[in-house]
């Protein structure tokens, strides 16, 4: 995933009227990420758009079919696991 993916690449993937609800607290961001942000006293906003804070690769699956994914990415030798979800919502990216 190049730069932007919270910001630019995430809405690409959701219809008009839904928001991908990104779960902060589920993302394996590197420690490194933390300190670079303190010490360039950056926002928020600007390092997701920027480091996309550990993200590599993100997909979007029916909610049905989410378990059925990751399985299959796993078995693959992918180490996947879920950010968000898609809701209603005119905000294309929603950090929670």
């Amino acid at each position: 995933m190049t730069g932007g993916c919270c910001y630019k690449q995430t809405p690409r993937g959701s219809a008009d009227g839904m928001c991908a609800e990104i779960d902060k607290a589920s993302l394996r961001t590197p420690p490194s990420f933390s300190m670079l942000q303190r010490m360039g006293s950056s926002p928020e906003h600007d390092m997701f758009n920027t480091f996309n804070m550990g993200v590599g690769m993100t997909m979007i699956v029916a909610k049905d079919d989410a378990d059925k994914a990751l399985a299959a990415l796993k078995e693959n030798g992918q180490d996947a696991y879920v950010i968000g979800e898609v809701v209603s919502g005119e905000e294309k990216v929603a950090l929670c």
